[in-house]
């Protein structure tokens, strides 16, 4: 936390040990009896007490303290119910009270929801920034020194048209997720500006717990690029690349800005956590809710196809596979889209790891030989499988695309699309991600540089209409590479793949495939 908000919002309530005391003289009136005198003047002393200055707000150690005293422009403070964020975010702006250019925004999906944060404001501001005035009118807290906070609605994304031709140095967004989609957020950082003589930093920040229409756009924005707790360079959701000052400019290929997430739970609330009631009413909700409200789990929402993957048990630092493990690769293509290819390798107990994936959109088929070629590099991979309609994708008078891949090297084998092989890869992806009884571990796990694949696993949903497969309109290609290699029925030391062994009936048993 800053200086001048610790200065704000937490004084010394203790009263010093040497008391002041003051001298008053005070005159007593002349009064007449038989004894006719004048009383002598006495010297009265009173003990005067400074009043003690209350504490109005002190920020908890750990995150609350964290994001109040973030310095990258876009920070997400977000987790289980009950962590203090609502406080933090009213609490943030009081800062810039006292500079005369600042005008800050904050928002809530709807007028009805800005009550809590209306409610919040108005016990806290009087007290830190004496003579501050709240228009109830316009929602508007207007500071003696000329500040502005604006506490307002964004329903619909049209509504971003209310803010046009404003600028704010501040901007906050509370309960982010409410917003199904990243519009609202990314026009208003173009609302974000101030002068230079004022000496005000430009941010944005937002509170949100996991769940909710925008979950998925949130999760890619802030908790999917970095680390928790970690500022990294803004990336393109649509990309994953890291955002740049365009060709042309002074800056050209320079990163534009930082972002940060820091999770919060509940326990890093004393004010609720120490009785217990609140936690007992989180846990009695669904397993989805609970995960999502106690726990601050993003990797689980309601609908999700594999609701048991956790980050926790099934992604693992990286480390040196043996020589002697069998690897493989799956691979689903697409062009126009995205094309997914996922690396395994089999551990003596039958675990699965995923060791490697490549997520590419806009390659041609022969280029994308070339760059796993050159990541396997080295490698003694037993056997590629890949999407078989590539079989099928046949020119008039040319190869097909995997004859294409095979002809440089790159050998496959096409992936099982036997009747009900979709639910059963789904299925079998189920058993893999459960704790094997034996062993103690998951069946399936992933090194944590799969990024996008760890990423969009969780959060595949079911398809309503057929609730055993997963929904194919979702981004579902590296669960297809996945789903492709699974069903090839892996196993540490029986697959043998040289060109004269007798193959399985999952094998290609044509040397076109490549085997």
């Amino acid at each position: 936390m800053s200086r001048d908000l610790r200065k704000i919002l937490q004084t010394n309530a203790t009263m010093p040990s040497d008391t002041k005391k003051r001298v008053i003289k005070r005159k007593k009136s002349k009064t007449v009896s038989n004894v006719s005198r004048v009383q002598p003047k006495k010297i009265y002393t009173e003990e005067i007490e400074e009043p003690k200055q209350k504490v109005i707000f002190k920020a908890n150690d750990g995150p609350q303290t964290s994001f109040l005293a973030a310095t990258e422009q876009e920070v997400l403070y977000g987790g289980s119910a009950g962590g203090g964020k609502s406080y933090a975010m009213v609490v943030d702006p009081i800062r810039y009270f006292g500079n005369s250019q600042a005008s800050m925004l904050l928002v809530r999906r709807s007028t009805e929801e800005l009550r809590e944060l209306i409610s919040i404001s108005k016990d806290l501001y009087p007290k830190a920034v004496p003579g501050i005035k709240f228009m109830e009118r316009d929602k508007t807290w207007v500071a003696p020194s000329g500040a502005t906070l604006w506490m307002s609605y964004l329903d619909r994304d049209d509504d971003v048209m209310r803010y046009q031709g404003q600028a704010f140095n501040w901007i906050g967004f509370d309960e982010l997720t409410q917003w199904p989609t990243p519009y609202p957020w990314n026009y208003m950082r173009s609302r974000l500006r101030a002068s230079k003589d004022s000496g005000l930093p430009l941010y944005m920040r937002a509170t949100t717990n996991p769940g909710g229409p925008g979950h998925q756009w949130v999760k890619k924005t802030f908790i999917d690029p970095s680390p928790h707790n970690k500022a990294f360079w803004a990336t393109d959701i649509d990309t994953d690349k890291t955002i740049v000052w365009p060709k042309g400019h002074s800056r050209e290929g320079e990163p534009l800005f930082k972002r940060r997430f820091i999770p919060a739970t509940l326990f890093d609330n004393p004010y609720l956590s120490e009785d217990g009631m609140y936690e007992a009413n989180l846990l009695s909700l669904p397993e989805h809710q609970r995960r999502q409200l106690l726990e601050g789990d993003w990797d689980i929402q309601e609908g999700a196809a594999f609701p048991e993957f956790n980050r926790k048990e099934h992604v693992v630092e990286p480390y040196d596979i043996p020589n002697s493990w069998v690897r493989f690769r799956a691979c689903d293509y697409g062009y126009g889209s995205y094309t997914g290819v996922l690396w395994f390798a089999i551990s003596p107990s039958e675990q699965l790891i995923v060791y490697r994936e490549l997520y590419v959109s806009k390659v041609i088929a022969t280029d994308l030989a070339d760059m796993i070629l050159e990541a396997e590099s080295g490698e003694r991979i037993r056997y590629g499988v890949l999407d078989s309609s590539l079989w099928h994708n046949r020119g008039d008078t040319g190869p097909s695309l995997a004859e294409q891949m095979i002809m440089k090297g790159c050998r496959w084998r096409p992936s099982d699309r036997s009747r009900g092989s979709r639910v059963a890869g789904k299925n079998e992806i189920h058993r893999r991600l459960q704790i094997d009884e034996f062993t103690e571990e998951p069946r399936l796990v992933f090194f944590n540089n799969c990024t996008n694949t760890i990423s969009q696993l969780p959060s595949i949903p079911l398809d309503k209409n057929n609730p055993e497969d997963v929904n194919t309109n979702a981004e579902d290609h590296l669960y297809d590479a996945l789903r492709y290699g699974i069903m090839t029925r892996p196993r540490s030391n029986i697959f043998d793949f040289d060109p004269a062994v007798t193959r399985t009936g999952f094998q290609a048993a044509d040397a076109t495939f490549g085997y």
